[in-house]
């Protein structure tokens, strides 16, 4: 594994907050909420990291419209790590501008790229994973990708199709690297079942650990916009006058799209721990506590005849009651009510396109 000083995280804490209205808003996303009484997920996040990433070495990029929350739960890292990207631009810019920020650095960094609203509560197997990934990347001329042990045919997450065992020579790590077929995209129910029963795919978390050169090297062949960015990142003397001027001009696409589909060499290590991407209502269900009837809830409230539904209260000191319904989605906050039916909610985001703007 690399020395402390040479590693970097990048975190990724930009997103809208429309999945879990009421309780998301735009301005503070899931990453920013305290859903189960022990810090947001952001915060969570950084906390994995100690011991592994100096924190003077963790830099998060959000948008001005999130800055401020982030700049409060992220209060433990130096000010000018914490950047907001002037417009919407996907991925790839992001982790592009990203790179330009650490190369200025430390040329030589071997770096994390890391989501900010992913759910994993065992930290020690977590960097046991990602000391691996970090020597991995050091030691090869791949870009490393962290795949997650699928546990059920999910159709609504990309897939890493995992070939032979990586021959690196001089890498000795527990969890060995495996070169990378391809990315396959969201499947159909069928064709995830299919995936799960060769025992060939791991879900794609989008985590991605390389050493700066490699990367940089990969995006020049494969997306020379991002690379020339990069660059200019890197040599800017007027970093924030840099970012508004050139950041917008990039085009809109993601990391997987612009470079780790088209990269030389990709290499997967499959992850045992335990990983939850916190996508619905019914994600922060299965960590909520089981009452009476199989409802779920956050805190106390009262039933009767009604079962299966999820109560989530975050206007403490009021009383959710429910008489003779299932299956239901209930949550409350100060401004806004939600009552959904369980089985509709990934429709919620669509539902967020009929609110008043002042909602969101």
């Amino acid at each position: 594994m690399p020395i402390l000083e040479n590693t970097y995280a990048l975190i990724l804490a930009g997103g809208s907050g429309t999945r879990f209205w009421p309780l998301s808003r735009n301005s503070r996303p899931k990453q920013l909420l305290d859903l189960f009484g022990d810090g947001t997920l952001l915060e969570h996040t950084i906390r994995r990291l100690e011991g592994l990433v100096p924190l003077e070495n963790i830099l998060i990029l959000t948008n001005a419209l999130q800055e401020t929350a982030v700049r409060e739960i992220a209060g433990m890292l130096p000010a000018a790590n914490i950047v907001a990207e002037p417009a919407k631009r996907d991925t790839a810019p992001a982790v592009a501008l990203g790179l330009g920020l650490v190369a200025a650095r430390n040329p030589q960094a071997v770096m994390m790229v890391l989501p900010s609203d992913q759910l994993i509560r065992d930290t020690a197997a977590y960097q046991a994973v990602m000391r691996d990934a970090l020597a991995t990347a050091e030691t090869s001329d791949g870009l490393v990708t962290i795949g997650i042990r699928p546990t059920w045919a999910c159709p609504a997450y990309g897939y890493i199709e995992r070939g032979a065992p990586a021959a690196i020579p001089g890498l000795t790590c527990t969890h060995p690297p495996c070169e990378v077929k391809r990315f396959r995209e969201k499947p159909n129910a069928e064709l995830a079942a299919q995936f799960l029963a060769t025992g060939d795919f791991s879900w794609n978390a989008g985590m991605f650990v390389w050493a700066l050169p490699t990367v940089i090297r990969q995006l020049a062949h494969h997306a020379p916009e991002l690379a020339a960015f990069v660059a200019r990142i890197r040599d800017a003397t007027d970093l924030p006058a840099t970012i508004a001027a050139e950041f917008p001009k990039l085009t809109p696409i993601s990391i997987d799209y612009a470079l780790m589909e088209k990269a030389a060499r990709v290499l997967n290590i499959e992850a045992g721990f335990d990983w939850d991407d916190v996508g619905s209502w019914l994600s922060i269900a299965k960590h909520l506590d089981l009452t009476a009837a199989g409802n779920l809830a956050n805190e106390a409230f009262t039933q009767l005849a009604s079962s299966n539904n999820i109560v989530f209260n975050a206007r403490h000191g009021t009383r959710i009651a429910l008489l003779g319904v299932d299956d239901l989605i209930v949550v409350q906050t100060a401004d806004a009510l939600l009552i959904a039916n369980r089985h509709q909610a990934d429709s919620i985001k669509a539902l967020t396109d009929l609110l008043p703007p002042d909602l969101l």
